[in-house]
């Protein structure tokens, strides 16, 4: 049987058969993660075109946001964001494998930073940093890539599949400072108050929480104002930041910009919005690198129609 989520890994936990078939798939990424970094790109390109074939309901998800967020987009155009966005998906399963088995000195060779000197102004000024980024899907290489120039610490949210969920934590607990749950603010204000940026990623609809409509997209869209809570109480600064992978295959562009100005500004509105307005700037710039599978804009205002029928 597996332990409780969460926990540091041990193998000897997982031997049942209902683990069997991630034990296939860990091994599958820790014979991909020995090849040629080209060659991995084509492999993820390969299991997003799988992915693609075999996401039945899901690609009406994917339809649904696109049609409502790119409008002025044609069918075509939009087909092809959403055949490109598996393939990163894709490419996204092998960069974890990447992240976990590849030596440090080879992961510093394909990664440069563009905007460092705004998070160096920001920790020398006295301050925590914010690392506020969207659910891209370059964004678990992207925080790896950061964790080799400074420590960094992450938020993490329970997975489903206990095997999974453990392996993952106690990889990212070896290069992160910090692991920490979603729901364990104390601890995540305690990392920004001793000035370990943190990687933050609040663009996924969650219901249960705190949430103001505030634009995305052109969309009203259900937005925790958690964000602007936690810079509140660590008094941190909120610096976008996207992880680009390159198109030509050479590797990766870490961009940090300047920190959003007067936020918190005391209007959970006018922050929500500000939060969305930096995640959409880099969502209109590589729509393909977005992760369009996830019901984002499930929760609706009131009296307003299912957005996913």
């Amino acid at each position: 049987m597996g332990k409780k989520s969460s926990v540091i890994f041990k193998a000897s936990d997982y031997y049942s058969p209902k683990f069997w078939l991630m034990w296939f798939i860990l091994g599958l990424l820790r014979l991909v993660s020995l090849l040629p970094y080209r060659a991995e790109l084509f492999i993820g390109r390969l299991l997003g075109r799988l992915l693609f074939l075999l996401s039945g309901q899901r690609k009406n998800i994917v339809d649904i946001n696109l049609a409502n967020c790119f409008p002025e987009k044609n069918s075509r155009e939009r087909d092809r964001i959403k055949i490109d966005c598996y393939q990163n998906i894709g490419i996204s399963l092998v960069e974890m494998a990447m992240c976990w088995w590849w030596p440090a000195e080879r992961l510093e060779a394909i990664v440069e930073i563009e905007g460092r000197e705004h998070l160096d102004a920001v920790l020398t000024s006295g301050r925590g940093a914010i690392l506020l980024t969207g659910h891209f899907a370059s964004l678990e290489i992207g925080a790896r890539l950061l964790a080799l120039i400074m420590p960094v610490q992450v938020m993490y949210r329970t997975q489903r599949n206990e095997l999974f969920d453990s392996y993952l934590f106690t990889q990212r607990s070896s290069y992160f400072v910090n692991t920490v749950s979603r729901k364990n603010t104390r601890q995540l204000i305690k990392g920004l108050k001793n000035k370990i940026p943190t990687w933050y990623a609040p663009d996924q609809d969650f219901r249960r929480e705190r949430n103001v409509f505030a634009p995305f997209m052109g969309i009203a869209t259900a937005t925790i104002t958690a964000t602007s809570r936690l810079a509140q109480s660590s008094g941190a600064a909120l610096l976008p930041f996207y992880p680009e992978r390159k198109k030509d295959g050479s590797g990766y562009i870490l961009h940090i910009e300047a920190p959003l100005q007067e936020f918190p500004s005391g209007n959970d509105f006018n922050d929500a919005s500000a939060v969305n307005q930096s995640i959409e700037k880099f969502v209109r710039l590589y729509p393909e690198s977005y992760i369009w599978i996830h019901k984002r804009f499930k929760t609706r205002p009131p009296g307003e129609a299912p957005f996913y029928r």
